[in-house]
């Protein structure tokens, strides 16, 4: 069969993707007029009651004010770009944050105005949806993103739509590790596809307690091992590696991240850049 593969700049054999997703300070809570609470948080409780559940708002806030600081230290020491897949309200209400990624000169990218599902949104509410999460983010971040992320869901104008507000590229797919062009959405202006690992996400460790910052860690050096390995045989491709500020900014799972980032600087022929980046540069690759 045919391997994927795609040629990457300087002689790279592989393209490492850090996302860090931003959703703390836009999660749903009665006090931003929401029905109920978030369903997330890691005890795994959750009462269908229109009551603020303050405990779980402040398990969100430990994203902000103990694990970004983590996160950002580490990028620092290893001068790796991220790319932010932030939800704009989250930045509104942090703005210290969206300035740390604007002094990193990191890539932000929309994952919607709020981090709420967008598939029950009729044509005309998600493109305003859409639109308010563009000048949102670029009001805080000093740039506009180029790049887009749901919450795990999408409608069938989502990608039209996003191609009609001047968005380059979609994450909203999991079928491969190289990026590539939709040709068919709008055939005058194919949109990259970038491709997107959830068995790499730290999510696991927030929703299943029994899998360790130690299993991630191995998982996540594994992944990059064989991909790394792939492209040394000339079959080069991209890794995603997707964190959250209050997951992988505990104490006890930091660690994990930080000997990862220290597996990754001991190679070299690395491409380690943003999201943006990889999709111009496949843009030029393919021809779109």
């Amino acid at each position: 069969m045919e391997r994927e593969r795609m040629e990457w700049p300087d002689g790279a054999v592989c393209a490492l993707s850090i996302v860090v997703n931003v959703e703390e300070g836009s999660e749903m809570t009665v006090a931003r007029g929401d029905r109920g609470m978030e369903p997330v948080d890691e005890l795994g409780i959750h009462i269908k009651s229109p009551i603020r559940n303050y405990g779980n708002e402040s398990n969100y806030l430990y994203g902000i004010k103990a694990g970004a600081p983590r996160v950002v230290d580490l990028l620092d020491r290893h001068g790796f770009e991220a790319s932010w897949t932030a939800a704009a309200m989250s930045l509104e209400n942090h703005p210290e944050l969206a300035a740390a990624i604007r002094e990193r000169g990191d890539e932000p990218v929309s994952h919607g105005w709020r981090w709420v599902h967008q598939f029950k949104m009729d044509e005309a509410t998600e493109r305003e949806f859409i639109a308010k999460a563009t000048a949102s983010l670029e009001a805080s971040c000093g740039a506009r993103p180029f790049g887009w992320l749901s919450r795990y869901f999408h409608t069938d104008n989502t990608r039209r739509l996003l191609i009609e507000a001047g968005y380059d590229y979609h994450m909203d797919d999991y079928s491969g590790d190289v990026p590539f062009l939709d040709r068919a959405t709008v055939p005058e202006r194919p949109m990259v596809i970038m491709p997107y690992q959830l068995d790499t996400n730290d999510m696991k460790m927030w929703t299943d307690p029994a899998y360790t910052p130690r299993a991630w860690l191995d998982y996540a050096r594994d992944s990059f091992d064989w991909i790394y390995a792939e492209g040394l045989a000339g079959h080069p491709r991209m890794m995603s590696l997707g964190l959250h500020l209050r997951i992988i900014g505990r104490p006890g799972r930091i660690g994990a991240l930080a000997a990862f980032l220290e597996h990754v600087a001991r190679h070299d022929r690395v491409w380690v850049t943003t999201r943006g980046a990889i999709a111009r540069h496949a843009r030029g690759v393919l021809g779109g």
